[in-house]
């Protein structure tokens, strides 16, 4: 008879997800993981498997609820123009105000690991698409709205969207001058004028 779990699956992920994103993937180690989520490495091998396998679930496990965060913070405004302009201001602050500034986990993911593992170039890149398609909603209800002109490209908008939230994200972790960042922010949603 196999022995019921005696941990919760779903707050041991969250632990786990919450250490790499700290830490990211090589300097995350067994002991570190198996301390912040409660459990014993046999515990944790047949729950999630091996480090890696850990590791891609907890980044699944934060591209939805990275993805439902921007989706969220993009339709509770009215305004296709605020809710993109208060989104990315957000992205300034709360870098700002979070100590330390993690950033996102799928984009250091995209720099730790992407690179060289095909598992994850895949994962951060299907991430990327699911941003962008995302954005693509956004714009396109501002050009039902009359909000944004019929000429713009919905499509090619929300790709360029998202690689400024990539770069803005970036550019935060390195704790630039508020300003510079400011000015950026809201510089990006004025060329939609």
């Amino acid at each position: 008879m196999v022995r019921p779990r005696e941990f919760n699956e779903e707050q041991a992920l969250h632990a786990a997800m919450e250490l790499f994103w700290e830490k990211g993937y090589e300097a995350t180690s067994l002991s570190d993981l198996t301390a912040k989520m409660g459990i014993q490495r046999p515990s944790l091998y047949a729950a999630f498997g091996d480090k890696k396998e850990l590791f891609e679930a907890a980044l699944r496990k934060y591209n939805q609820f990275h993805a439902s965060y921007v989706r969220t913070r993009l339709q509770s405004v009215p305004s296709v123009k605020e809710a993109l302009r208060a989104f990315f201001a957000g992205i300034v602050a709360e870098a700002c105000e979070e100590v330390p500034n993690r950033g996102c986990f799928c984009l250091n993911v995209m720099v730790e690991l992407a690179p060289h593992d095909a598992k994850f170039e895949v994962l951060t890149r299907e991430h990327q698409m699911y941003l962008a398609a995302i954005f693509q909603e956004t714009i396109e209800r501002g050009k039902r709205s009359g909000e944004l002109g019929n000429h713009v490209n919905a499509k090619a908008l929300a790709q360029t969207l998202v690689v400024s939230m990539i770069g803005l994200t970036v550019l935060m972790k390195s704790r630039p001058d508020r300003t510079f960042a400011d000015n950026a922010a809201a510089t990006l949603v004025a060329l939609l004028e």
